[in-house]
């Protein structure tokens, strides 16, 4: 083999092995089953990351964002999830319980809860509520390392493992909470707000620590209702309006590009030093106990036309998919 053929063959090779995809999900659905009937909170959600890739996740409340970053997980209590998630090739639905528990949960997928402060035991010290982490998937290693590694990386010293949380500033629990979702190194991390209810520099802290971990090859979906901070993290940003994710692509598209009417009020809605005033989406989302068979934005969307009566497909863009008629015709 000539050199220049090998270092061809070489070059492909890494680009293959940097373009990977890692995760992908096609059809995901997930319901609620209340004592009004079922919730529909995600629906028919497909979307894709490569190695080291983050995902951002968007949208206003109640919109599904925290029940996809569950269901990735399969910690959906009182729901159902039916669709295809794969991960590094395994199908992760499909999977037992016991099999997912012992070999994907926390070790290769892991979460950071909304409100994951709250999450802390105040009767037990830091130390002890990770050594139950570890012991409870049968870590057989060096347990002390493993939790020094884990409190370096979130940049805390080792006095902090003998506090209780009480004792601890909001930043700080923020941070153990965080050490603990990467306590058995997962590959990626669901990342539920985890800025909420932080002040402005504890804020600010804690995106630079994500900033680290992705640059270290770590991936994130990391879940919030603004949009500003995950122009600073994510690689691809998802929309989601009334349980659909209404829009999918690489944030640079998104920003500079925004295809769905939602996905435009968003961006205008964000306070800018430049420019008016920022505007606002009137109005509020549907139900999801009974989702509107037409498109979920039709009562707030200032370009609704006859179509919109029908509910909308996916409709390929040039880094992903928009749900919305105006794009019928560029499929």
């Amino acid at each position: 083999m000539s050199r220049f053929r090998y270092a061809a063959n070489s070059l492909f090779l890494v680009w293959f092995k940097e373009t990977m995809t890692f995760l992908s999900v096609k059809g995901l659905s997930a319901k609620y089953n209340t004592s009004k009937g079922p919730v529909y909170a995600v629906d028919d959600v497909d979307f894709q990351l490569e190695d080291g890739e983050s995902l951002g996740i968007a949208g206003e409340s109640a919109c599904g964002k925290s029940t996809l970053g569950l269901s990735l997980i399969r910690m959906l209590s009182g729901g159902k999830t039916s669709g295809h998630i794969e991960f590094d090739g395994e199908s992760l639905l499909e999977m037992k319980e016991s099999d997912f528990d012992e070999n994907y949960r926390w070790k290769k997928i892991s979460m950071i809860f909304q409100g994951a402060m709250n999450s802390l035991d105040p009767v037990f010290t830091i130390n002890e509520q990770f050594v139950e982490i570890l012991k409870q998937h049968n870590f057989e290693g060096d347990i002390k390392k493993m939790i020094s590694d884990a409190i370096h990386s979130v940049s805390l010293d080792e006095p902090v493992l003998k506090k209780y949380p009480h004792e601890l500033s909001g930043g700080m629990k923020q941070r153990v909470v965080i050490a603990m979702a990467l306590l058995l190194r997962p590959k990626f991390v669901i990342a539920d707000e985890p800025t909420t209810a932080l002040d402005v520099l504890i804020q600010a802290q804690i995106v630079n620590l994500l900033k680290d971990l992705k640059k270290d090859g770590m991936s994130f979906m990391l879940i919030t209702h603004d949009l500003a901070l995950l122009s600073e993290i994510a690689d691809k940003i998802g929309i989601m309006y009334g349980g659909h994710m209404v829009e999918f692509g690489s944030s640079y598209e998104i920003y500079k590009n925004p295809k769905h009417p939602y996905t435009q009020g968003l961006l205008e809605a964000i306070p800018t030093l430049k420019g008016g005033a920022p505007k606002y989406i009137k109005g509020i989302p549907p139900s999801l106990l009974d989702p509107p068979t037409q498109c979920r934005f039709i009562d707030r969307c200032p370009l609704v036309f006859d179509k919109c009566k029908k509910v909308p497909p996916k409709f390929k863009t040039k880094t992903g998919y928009v749900r919305c008629w105006l794009y019928e015709d560029e499929k």
